[in-house]
């Protein structure tokens, strides 16, 4: 995992070496085992590395004939690419197979890439660069047409940085991230910055896209007809095959553990593929009655042999660091998730420099309630995901968010293919955008911001074939969904206790809002962005409520939108606590 930037400007002008700089420099924090830079004629390349795989002989950009490449990611079939395709690489990179299979194959050299990946190669000879992005969207890339051609980056915070587009607020995606937290579709909350979307490969030359195609991340059809012998018994193959590869690394590995299935069945796989003990991480909280998963993790950590740490979130923690946790989430997502995550990274850092995590298990295998809602026939109560804000009938904003849902109805439609169900369509629409735009962009910023890689084994294409196309009543039965998962650790990891009430997950930031209100009620209606949507009696009035569980939700995203616009718009250093970083004029 790295971070990459560049510009690709018309004939007959030169990438200022001051903006490549300041690209470096904005991410620096991806990347701080080294940098690297390429620059031909109108076309500049940057790289910043974090050295996980070939330590030696891995330094980025790689070249091959006319063309050069640099890639945040990995590639985790890369031998198998070199063995299979008669590759000659000279370094042992994974980055290095892409490129040459570019050369061979042009625009499709990504449809055999099992990873997570953006991507950017400069090919002299047709003048062009070409992004890729994976297929579920595990790697960001951002990309903005400025003066002279186009830019692109690891972090639209970048291009804020180096003075290539002005930090502007688009009030759709606002209003988006106010109601869902987060964003949907190409367009990001930045005027100018657009997203490559999950898959895509776009092609650029003489300062504008020539060519754009994507690789979907999953099967089309609907189920197909298994038992649950052979669904399981294929599951076993794909996850413990995924597994296996997610955990090449030239560097110390562990990951995070919840007390939920799905780290609950990485941390199985990991135990069966590793002689050495597995290192596990596990965050709580010191609020009395928070959901708190520890005991329940060391319990399974203990069946298996595990190295497990685990480490308290409390309060004042939060106040302290929120300012520097938002100011990590350039493309926000006001997920409460980002605490812990954060902090969890902090703590993992110190022993190893990767993580796995179980993020996409629940969008793979059907695990979320909703889902359970959109099967159902509106007659039955059924209803489509996300049809209420977490504004709606609060009276705290100045006027109502209007077409906040517009994304999410071209998703709806897009994704809802022939053949699917409607538990494969609500699956798929999250996977098109609550997981890349949510999900992602947390695990993403909060391990970058102290140097950690993480891995996802539930999102690659093998596990997506066994298990996307499964009939639904191996997904869900009688209100419990991931039932395949749950048979599966119900045979291989007892001690998870698969069909144990499923407690949730929660991070207690009502409490801790509620507790402060009377101090950061009044600093974040005073907000400059939020002054601008809310009217401040209402906002001090929330806050003072967020005990309540709506009441606290629609707090928190006005503090995280506060906090976001002060340091991303306002473009203000995230210095000092909350308290001082809200009230510092």
């Amino acid at each position: 995992m790295c971070g990459i930037a560049g510009l690709l400007l018309r004939q007959g002008q030169a990438p200022d070496a001051t903006t490549l700089q300041k690209l470096l420099g904005a991410l620096a924090h991806r990347g701080p085992d080294g940098s690297g830079h390429h620059v031909a004629g109108p076309v500049a390349l940057a790289h910043t590395r974090l050295a996980i795989i070939d330590l030696a002989t891995g330094d980025q950009p790689l070249f091959a004939g006319p063309a050069a490449l640099v890639a945040n990611g990995e590639v985790y079939n890369y031998r198998e690419l070199r063995a299979d395709n008669a590759l000659t690489c000279a370094t042992q990179s994974d980055c290095e197979p892409p490129l040459h299979l570019f050369r061979r194959d042009g625009l499709g050299f990504a449809d055999g890439l099992r990873g997570m990946y953006a991507v950017a190669i400069h090919d002299r000879v047709s003048r062009q660069v070409v992004l890729a992005r994976d297929p579920f969207g595990i790697k960001p890339m951002y990309l903005a047409e400025v003066p002279g051609g186009m830019a692109f980056a690891s972090e639209a915070q970048a291009l804020v940085a180096a003075g290539l587009v002005a930090p502007r607020v688009r009030a759709e995606a606002r209003s988006e991230l106010l109601q869902m937290q987060f964003t949907t579709g190409a367009e990001t909350i930045f005027e100018g910055i657009t997203r490559l979307l999950p898959g895509e490969t776009v092609a650029l030359g003489e300062g504008r896209v020539l060519e754009r195609r994507r690789r979907a991340a999953l099967p089309e059809g609907g189920p197909t007809a298994t038992t649950e012998a052979e669904a399981l018994a294929r599951f076993d193959s794909a996850f413990r095959d995924s597994v296996d590869l997610h955990q090449r690394s030239d560097v110390p590995y562990g990951m995070f553990l919840s007390g939920g299935t799905d780290s609950a069945a990485v941390l199985a796989m990991m135990s069966r593929l590793n002689e050495q003990p597995v290192r596990a991480y596990t965050a709580g909280f010191d609020v009395p009655g928070a959901a708190d998963e520890r005991e329940h993790a060391a319990v399974m950590a203990k069946a298996v042999g595990a190295r497990h740490e685990t480490i308290t979130v409390s309060q004042g923690e939060v106040w302290r660091h929120l300012p520097e946790i938002v100011a990590g989430m350039d493309d926000p997502a006001a997920d409460y998730a980002i605490i812990p995550t954060w902090f969890l990274a902090r703590r993992a850092r110190e022993d190893v420099k990767v993580v796995l995590s179980g993020e996409g298990g629940d969008e793979i295998l059907g695990g979320y309630g909703r889902y359970r809602a959109a099967m159902r026939p509106w007659w039955l109560g059924g209803k489509a995901p996300r049809t209420h804000g977490a504004f709606d009938r609060l009276d705290v904003l100045r006027e109502p968010l209007t077409g906040w849902r517009d994304g999410m109805v071209a998703a709806e439609a897009a994704t809802a293919l022939p053949g699917r169900t409607r538990l494969m369509a609500a699956q798929a629409l999250d996977v098109a955008d609550w997981l890349p735009n949510d999900l992602l962009i947390k695990l993403d910023r909060c391990l970058m911001a102290h140097g950690l890689e993480g891995r996802t084994p539930f999102l690659d294409s093998a596990v997506a074939e066994a298990c996307f196309r499964l009939p639904d009543a191996l997904k869900t039965r009688k209100g419990m969904g991931k039932l395949l998962l749950r048979q599966w650790l119900a045979a291989n990891f007892p001690a998870s206790e698969p069909f144990r009430p499923k407690q949730g997950f929660t991070v207690p930031v009502g409490a801790w809002i509620a507790g402060a209100a009377d101090k950061l009620g009044p600093l974040v209606a005073a907000q400059a962005g939020v002054a601008e949507i809310a009217r401040p009696d209402k906002v001090v009035s929330l806050f003072k409520a967020a005990a309540g569980k709506r009441e606290g939700f629609a707090a928190w995203h006005l503090l995280f939108y506060a906090l976001w616009h002060r340091r991303h718009v306002e473009l203000r250093r995230a210095e000092g606590d909350v308290f001082s970083f809200l009230g510092r004029g």
